[in-house]
């Protein structure tokens, strides 16, 4: 059961350590979109210069204005607008708060733009600012633990009722529930409380302006137009402060997420396929490890000089304690990792001259964790041939053993199943994935534990299937029951990553070593 431990956010390693290095490789992922950038910058420039621009002639128009109404007034004539010069002023201004409101647009439309496509790269200072950044860092982490302790209870649960916790898995999740909570307070109180400041702020110079612009108006010293013209550019002064103050605390919280979004995509990938592959359409299903050395990590070697070699239609065993290296030396076949040295060969070429797509192509795996994916069970048995008739997909079923429970099913072959699959038995899962590999019919078979999960009887019906699906096929089978490999062609008994012993079930028992021993303790 997890544990709610007090966070630090200074001393944690995911916590935003280098905001500046992160905000310039942001940048830089924007550098596909220049000419729309500069469009923005060019329209910020026009933006600018307008919303300084027109205030000061407003000022002119409402007090040339306010002149045409007053000598009207005086006069006792009729109000009316002329070309010349009232006119002519109205118009410009006019035309001054339309070519406003389009650049503000352009400028708006584009910068959305360059958003949706920034974050779709990614996919394929001050006080507060750097308090902020530590806040954000701190509910990114809260957010994270909260959903991964969500998602082990949710697919442990029947675990823990069966432990009777559910009342400790509640005050686990309501403790990380409330640690976020106080994470995202913090944040957001960071990130929103700088507005209305700033807005007060604003609006108290107003209060100040319009008590010292009436007393200038009234002495005659300032006309109404540039009294409205103070207002405005107080307005304009505020809201980009405003606005600007909001920005760079939401910044921090981007560059939070940012930061751990760079740390996962710098991760190490994948040794690029051969420039130039050899195709194997079919292999024959001669499989080698050739002085074969591996370790997850370079300094700490896993696996030393492993040699053996699998001749087509054979049928290899591996077995051995938990942890003996058994999954791994079938992640290496499969090119799930990379060896440090010597290696492996199908039908004599080296798995490296393949495309990993090639390779797989040739492989079929049941393995003792059953994978099923949202769809209907017809589609999660034709997942590995997505183009198989109904009539291949039903034949691979009942060579599976499965036909008879999938037409129990409310729609047979078309119900409906969650990625969970909660609404059939694991024994049931597995035959899905057992007829999955039948459906693909691949040359060379990886099975591990492939029939754990299903009583004896279904058992021993699969097992003739499999007898059947393993003819003139090379297959690799993972076991811990002995019993089911006395028939292997060889057997591999690996420990602490190496095979210490191989040979066939009765050589290995004649032999009087540890898979005897292991043999005789489970039939003692």
């Amino acid at each position: 059961m997890a544990k709610t431990k007090n966070y630090d956010p200074a001393l944690h390693k995911d916590a935003p350590q280098h905001a500046r290095k992160t905000a310039a490789r942001l940048f830089g992922q924007l550098k596909d979109q220049r000419t729309r950038l500069i469009i923005v910058l060019a329209g910020i420039l026009i933006y600018t210069v307008l919303n300084i621009f027109t205030p000061y002639y407003s000022a002119i128009v409402i007090d040339a204005l306010l002149s045409v109404i007053r000598d009207c007034t005086e006069n006792g004539t009729a109000f009316a607008i002329v070309w010349d010069p009232l006119g002519m002023e109205m118009t410009i201004l006019f035309v001054m708060y339309i070519a406003l409101g389009l650049v503000y647009y352009l400028q708006s439309f584009l910068m959305a733009s360059v958003a949706e496509r920034l974050i779709l790269s990614l996919r394929r200072t001050n006080l507060v600012a750097k308090k902020n950044l530590v806040c954000a860092a701190q509910r990114q982490e809260a957010i994270s633990r909260l959903t991964g302790i969500a998602e082990e209870y949710y697919t442990g649960r029947d675990v823990i009722k069966a432990y009777n916790h559910e009342a400790e898995s509640m005050d686990t999740v309501s403790s990380y529930t409330e640690e976020l909570r106080k994470a995202a307070r913090d944040t957001d109180f960071l990130t929103n409380s700088v507005n209305p400041l700033i807005r007060f702020l604003s609006r108290l110079s107003q209060a100040i302006i319009l008590f010292i612009a009436c007393s200038r108006m009234l002495s005659g010293t300032m006309t109404l137009g540039i009294v409205q013209a103070f207002f405005q550019y107080i307005n304009l002064a505020a809201e980009p402060l405003t606005e600007t103050s909001y920005m760079i605390n939401s910044l921090q919280s981007a560059l939070a997420s940012a930061e751990r979004t760079f740390e996962f995509l710098d991760g190490e990938e994948e040794v690029p396929d051969t420039a130039h592959p050899v195709k194997l359409e079919r292999a024959h299903g001669e499989i080698a490890f050739e002085h074969v050395s591996f370790g997850y990590f370079p300094d700490k070697i896993l696996m030393k000089d492993i040699s053996f070699t699998a001749h087509p239609g054979q049928k290899i065993a591996v077995v051995g304690s938990t942890g003996a290296g058994k999954t791994t030396l079938i992640n290496l076949l499969m090119r799930f990792y990379e060896v440090n040295g010597g290696r492996i060969t199908v039908d004599g070429i080296p798995t490296t001259d393949l495309t990993r797509r090639g390779l797989r192509h040739n492989f079929g795996m049941v393995l003792q964790d059953t994978w099923l994916f949202g769809g209907t069970i017809a589609e999660n048995i034709a997942y590995g041939k997505p183009d198989a008739t109904r009539e291949e997909i039903v034949r691979a079923a009942k060579m599976a053993k499965a036909d008879y429970f999938i037409r129990t099913m409310p729609q047979g072959y078309d119900t409906m199943l969650d990625n969970d699959a909660g609404n059939l038995s694991v024994g049931q899962r597995q035959l899905l994935t057992i007829a999955r590999v039948f459906l693909c019919n691949p040359p060379i078979l990886i099975l591990d534990e492939a029939t754990s999960s299903v009583d004896t009887r279904t058992e021993a019906e699969i097992g003739k299937a499999m007898q059947q699906l393993m003819c003139g096929r090379t297959s690799f089978v993972i076991a811990h029951r002995l019993s089911t490999i006395r028939d292997a062609n060889c057997i591999l008994f690996m420990e602490n990553g190496n095979i210490i012993e191989q040979g066939t079930h009765r050589e290995l028992l004649q032999k009087g070593g540890a898979y005897a021993a292991l043999y005789n303790s489970q039939f003692a």
